[in-house]
């Protein structure tokens, strides 16, 4: 919940000139900032307290078309308020955009002031209070992989986001060379997002055209979903003010890699001093509370893909020979793998679910692999083998559902999910699913008119 500017620090750099706006944003369910511009002072006033939004905002799809059939909100109930409440814990400047500070709001129903069970905020502080009732701290870090391009929004709107000029012309992955030529962008990035309180490690060119991954320093789980949102955002809000545009889709060309969001996360005592992975003496130096913790992983990877994988175009990224993983196993240090142990034989050792991709919503997504771990927990489940070699070529293995379907109707199956998460929570983002699959069944792609509209 650290953001790098106190109410006290905006109460004064309002009353003196430095603060005129206060964007208060919640989360929606595609994982991207919604709320309100204030002008500063009255944010500051009174705003500071509660603000209002239309519930809607958690029954809409990525069109923000009032999606039927929730039970949260509907027509028949009126689409009404929910209350937005500030956690001033969240409070930063943003230097990308002039005069202006953010916070991040929870999401309260608006008659008993409790958080919205299916508001994707606190579908996370539910699984991190679980965490914190044993005595955890879950530490986590998303790598976000984007493409940049010599293009604006308009400009790549006109040209039917076909043809499009990368930032680079060819793969420049770790090349620092070619990589300079992105930094107009890219050192913008981390300089301001550090300056925004999110703090950045690194950025690198990766393993497509005008590709870029950019790495947060890890965080409590909530700490890091908040500062995934701000710098997915802010990073096309700065490409945007540079004349350059930025892609999160999954896999936004067939011939070129996805964009991932590989998920780092481990376990610490409650006083973030003690890593709770960490056994010199055991097997891969993963303690047995590590173990279970993956294997859990591993055994409800199916069923929560979806948290991982939300739209059509997530499954289109999981190709062999991409880097991107086709199957559920774990392996040490080894990129083919679905989950991948890092930071072996040092108290920094992890697990990396490298299943999700860039359009990932991270509250969910660190939801999600929070229950399954802890369900891996409770149930002492004991870690497989690691595996060795090529997952790609590896036929008995468990592979990640293919397609959004086959993913929903895994996730409206699982037991682990509604005892975690709750019936009605699970049941509201199945109706996301499926509405999701339902849009795209009904609509004519641009493959479908080139192959069929001479040739049929």
């Amino acid at each position: 919940m650290a953001g790098n500017f106190s109410f006290d620090q905006l109460k004064k750099a309002v009353s003196n000139g430095e603060i005129d706006t206060v964007l208060a944003c919640i989360v929606d369910m595609q994982g991207r900032l919604a709320g309100k511009r204030f002008l500063a002072q009255y944010f500051v006033d009174s705003a500071h307290d509660e603000t209002h939004g239309c519930n809607y905002l958690l029954a809409a799809d990525i069109d923000m078309e009032p999606v039927p059939g929730y039970k949260a909100a509907s027509w028949s109930k009126g689409y009404g308020d929910f209350v937005m409440k500030p956690d001033l814990a969240t409070l930063r400047r943003i230097p990308w955009l002039e005069k202006t500070a953010l916070v991040i709001c929870d999401v309260l129903d608006h008659h008993t002031h409790d958080d919205l069970p299916h508001s994707p905020r606190a579908i996370l502080k539910k699984q991190v209070k679980r965490l914190s009732e044993r005595g955890y701290i879950g530490y986590f870090a998303s790598e976000l992989e984007f493409y940049l391009f010599n293009e604006t929004y308009d400009s790549a709107r006109k040209k039917h986001w076909q043809g499009l000029d990368t930032a680079s012309p060819y793969i420049g992955d770790y090349q620092i060379g070619i990589t300079t030529k992105e930094e107009g962008v890219m050192r913008r990035l981390r300089n301001e997002m550090e300056a925004a309180g999110i703090p950045i490690e690194n950025s690198k060119g990766e393993w497509g055209p005008g590709q870029e991954e950019i790495n947060v320093r890890y965080a409590e789980a909530l700490d890091m979903a908040d500062r995934h949102v701000i710098l997915k955002n802010g990073a096309k809000e700065i490409a945007e003010s540079e004349g350059k545009a930025i892609s999160f889709m999954s896999k936004y060309n067939y011939g070129l890699a996805g964009n991932s969001s590989h998920i780092h996360n481990s376990l610490w005592s409650a006083d973030g001093k003690t890593p709770l992975f960490f056994d010199e003496k055991a097997n891969w130096t993963l303690s047995t509370l590590g173990q279970q913790w993956a294997a859990g992983q591993l055994k409800y990877a199916k069923e929560f893909t979806w948290f991982l994988a939300p739209y059509i175009n997530s499954y289109k990224r999981f190709q062999a020979g991409t880097f991107a993983p086709t199957k559920i196993m774990w392996s040490e240090d080894n990129r083919t793998a679905g989950f991948r142990l890092c930071g072996e034989g040092t108290k920094g050792i992890r697990m990396e679910c490298r299943i999700g991709g860039a359009d990932l919503n991270p509250y969910l997504a660190f939801a999600a692999l929070i229950a399954a771990g802890l369900a891996g927990i409770d149930e002492k489940l004991e870690l497989q083998k690691p595996f060795v070699g090529d997952a790609y070529q590896a036929s008995r293995l468990p592979e990640i559902p293919k397609t959004l379907r086959d993913a929903t109707e895994t996730l409206a199956k699982s037991k682990m999910l509604k005892q975690a998460l709750g019936e009605d929570v699970l049941e509201h983002y199945v109706h996301t699913a499926k509405w999701e699959q339902f849009e795209y069944d009904r609509r004519i792609t641009d493959w479908e008119l080139h192959r069929g509209f001479e040739r049929y």
